[in-house]
């Protein structure tokens, strides 16, 4: 496990702070603002929680599009900082690794994922997520699937790579940091009920740990985009279905 180097100054560390605010508020710090007010605004029992708006394709793509540009402002960020992309975990990509990896590890955490879901929802402590773009288009999977790929690339470039990284300069631990990741994470699926909120605070430990020990963004990309196109796929099939116990709207 390599620990990133600490900035000294602290009117260096104070501009990072500021850097870490402006990234978040522009992205997913925001989200969980808006997810606690959902959260706190209508009941969770018999409510659908739904993770793409009813638009059309236009708007659909235009809102992936514009999804990624926090992804490409840290991007920015990285390359005039001089730090190199290898440091959050974004070094040259080994794809048959990466994705052979990204794959076992989101067919593990779809199964984990599923149980806590499940439960929460029969709890009555969560709402039924709907998890696909409209449906009936033809354009319906393909926005799935593009959809997945903004989301991984969104959640983990940022939320992982990004601020464990930007947290242990500021002086954070390596535990705290990964907290902290994971507590952002569970906050912004606040949206879906608190089952949301403790299936991705517990994916945001397991995912931190692993950026930690191994340094590599790449493979959790492809874990995340996995489950979010696994379980689009999974709702489309079963749609009308009653699996272990939850019925499916």
């Amino acid at each position: 496990m390599t620990e990133p180097p600490r900035l000294g100054p602290p009117a260096s560390r104070l501009i990072l702070a500021e850097e870490v605010v402006v990234v978040l508020a522009l992205s997913l710090l925001a989200s969980a603002v808006f997810a606690v007010i959902n959260l706190l605004s209508a009941p969770l029992a018999g409510v659908q929680a739904f993770v793409y708006d009813t638009s059309g394709l236009p708007t659909q793509l235009a809102e992936i599009v514009f999804g990624l540009a926090p992804v490409a402002l840290v991007l920015h960020l990285i390359r005039r900082s001089g730090e190199g992309f290898r440091s959050f975990g974004l070094g040259p990509v080994a794809i048959r690794e990466d994705a052979g990896y990204g794959l076992l590890l989101g067919v593990a955490v779809s199964t984990v994922g599923l149980g806590i879901y499940v439960g929460s929802v029969a709890l009555k402590v969560n709402r039924f997520v709907v998890p696909v773009p409209p449906l009936h288009h033809w354009w319906t999977v393909p926005v799935l699937v593009l959809g997945a790929i903004q989301a991984g690339l969104l959640e983990e470039v940022i939320v992982t790579g990004y601020l464990i990284r930007r947290l242990q300069q500021l002086g954070w631990a390596g535990v705290a940091a990964v907290i902290g990741s994971a507590t952002l994470r569970g906050s912004y699926h606040l949206y879906q009920g608190w089952g949301g909120f403790v299936g991705n605070f517990a994916l945001g430990i397991v995912f931190g740990w692993i950026f930690l020990r191994w340094r590599r963004t790449w493979p959790l990309v492809v874990a995340h985009a996995f489950v979010d196109v696994l379980s689009g796929v999974a709702y489309i099939v079963f749609r009308g279905h009653c699996v272990f116990g939850a019925c499916i709207k």
